[in-house]
């Protein structure tokens, strides 16, 4: 498989797990009733749509070592995804940074053994 087909396929995977991750944990979780689901599907949706490239193509640019792109490539993500959350579902840092947290890791998780 190329490396751009698994990258979509890595896309679509991301998109759906996170999406409905990050969608459980606001409004059943943290209780977040008032915040509607289109607000989540699309804070989910520009959260992984702005980190994932960079992930794939733009930092192997800059960091030769895989182990160390990995390490800082998800630290770098789960930040940038928690600020967005932070911002547009006006969660609390906590409560974006935990989401942001939860929904890489089971992502991480599935993509290891889909991909």
């Amino acid at each position: 498989m190329l490396y751009e087909q698994k990258f979509f396929l890595s896309l679509l995977l991301t998109l759906i797990i996170e999406i409905l991750l990050v969608l459980f944990l606001v409004k059943y979780l943290f209780k977040q009733k008032e915040i509607k689901i289109f607000k989540i599907v699309f804070a989910g949706f520009i959260a992984s749509t702005l980190t994932l490239p960079y992930f794939w193509f733009i930092l192997p640019i800059y960091i030769s070592s895989r182990g160390l792109y990995i390490y800082l490539g998800e630290i770098l993500i789960v930040f940038t995804e928690a600020i967005i959350y932070n911002q547009f579902l006006e969660l609390k840092f906590s409560r974006a940074f935990t989401a942001s947290l939860v929904a890489n890791i089971i992502s991480i998780i599935f993509g290891l053994i889909i991909l």
